[in-house]
């Protein structure tokens, strides 16, 4: 089986070209691709699957072997191999967990094999405020607490508490802690999933990002993860007095790592 391994903003993917449809993996295969010891590692694997109407589909897999919810950063990654592999252009749409994704390639380092990748998120309606944190789904649920030190937060030892608290039940969340800067937030984020903190989380970001505009009204602004930088920009409205927010874009780097062969 021939993969391709990417990362954008340290979190990093195994991407395989699907597009005639022939593998169909197993949880324990999936596992095994993703283990850093056995096989290649990676925090998720992802099929470019064929979709008639999109440009492709994408089907995430995290490294526990179950199907995911919608990757942000997954999202940006499988546009910069799919525009590699001339399986899409600059300007794509692809099907993903929860719906269409647009996706724009800015411009490419060709020493380096990075690509700069804006990608459009779903519309988020689901916004919920739990004394002073903040309950948003963007496509993955996300729990988002503003703290002070970041970098003094065990982020895996209290990030594991919320996700398998009472309040999320079986299915769990992905849970961020945001530290304020003077025009910008630092984001750590504990991934449902992999079951660890990783080096960055696109949908965690958007949702850092859209929890800090309802303390501080900012719609457009840098976001710090100890992967690298992203930029988040967003429309704000409201409907029936809920908040909502539309035209979420996530953008930031995209590197493509290796590509190889590997006997399943």
């Amino acid at each position: 089986m021939q993969f391709s391994k990417f990362q954008g903003n340290g979190n990093d993917f195994i991407i395989i070209d699907n597009i005639d449809g022939r593998l169909n993996l197993t949880n324990k295969e999936v596992q095994f691709l993703c283990n850093r010891r056995l096989g290649i590692g990676a925090d998720g694997l992802i099929l470019l699957n064929y979709f008639e109407s999109s440009d492709f589909e994408m089907v995430y897999y995290n490294s526990d072997g179950n199907i995911g919810s919608m990757c942000g950063n997954g999202g940006r990654c499988i546009s910069a191999f799919a525009h590699m592999n001339n399986i899409a252009g600059e300007n794509q749409s692809f099907i993903a967990f929860d719906g269409c994704h647009e996706a724009i390639i800015l411009g490419k380092n060709n020493t380096n094999m990075e690509w700069d990748v804006k990608l459009k998120l779903s519309k988020v309606t689901e916004v919920e405020e739990n004394h002073g944190n903040y309950l948003i789904n963007t496509g993955s649920p996300h729990y988002v607490e503003f703290v002070k030190n970041i970098s003094d937060i065990d982020v895996e030892e209290e990030g594991r508490k919320i996700r398998y608290s009472n309040m999320f039940s079986s299915e769990g969340t992905n849970v961020n802690f945001v530290e304020l800067g003077s025009d910008n937030i630092f984001v750590r984020t504990y991934e449902r999933g992999v079951e660890k903190e990783t080096l960055s989380c696109g949908t965690g970001v958007a949702a850092s990002a859209i929890a800090n505009f309802l303390v501080h009204g900012i719609s457009d602004i840098s976001v710090n993860t100890k992967g690298g930088d992203f930029n988040v920009s967003f429309n704000h409205n409201k409907e029936d007095g809920k908040n909502i927010f539309d035209e979420i874009w996530l953008r930031g780097p995209v590197r493509f790592v290796f590509s190889g062969d590997i006997n399943i």
